[in-house]
């Protein structure tokens, strides 16, 4: 795994998941027990000229397109298809983790996150998250922080 192979601290925290669960992102909140604002959601939006990205969110905030392609160098981004997302990352969607991607895509950590000790993000599978810093998940990803949410 990239995270023992970068010697980062991370603990991996299942729960059981509710198939029938409208917010993957909520329902991991509340069966860790944690606040929503330290679960984060990770997306894939295609950026024009760019091609497809990756941005990581709190799950009670959406993703600020504009704000998205700007930060990719861009200047328009739309969401990218369930199938596109998962072919690229190689995880189902509610599962999609910014770590270990099939394909290693521009990544943007929403910059709210820096106020956090530790973050929870997908562990690439519905049930299971990966508490990690902000900092040593963008290290791992070689991601950079943006002002991405709203």
């Amino acid at each position: 795994m990239a995270l023992e192979a970068a010697g980062t601290w991370w603990r991996g925290h299942t729960y059981v998941h509710d198939p029938a669960s409208n917010s993957y992102g909520l329902e991991a909140a509340a069966a860790l027990g944690v606040a929503v604002g330290v679960v984060y959601k990770t997306l894939i939006a295609d950026v024009d000229g760019i091609g497809l990205a990756v941005g990581i969110v709190p799950v009670d905030e959406l993703l600020d397109l504009k704000a998205f392609a700007k930060a990719a160098g861009g200047k328009r981004a739309e969401m990218a298809g369930a199938s596109a997302a998962e072919r690229s990352s190689g995880y189902v969607l509610g599962g999609i983790s910014p770590i270990g991607q099939r394909k290693r895509l521009a990544t943007y950590l929403d910059e709210g996150a820096i106020i956090h000790e530790r973050i929870f993000v997908s562990g690439g599978r519905r049930g299971f998250d990966i508490e990690i810093a902000p900092d040593d998940l963008l290290a791992v990803i070689e991601g950079q922080y943006a002002k991405i949410a709203r």
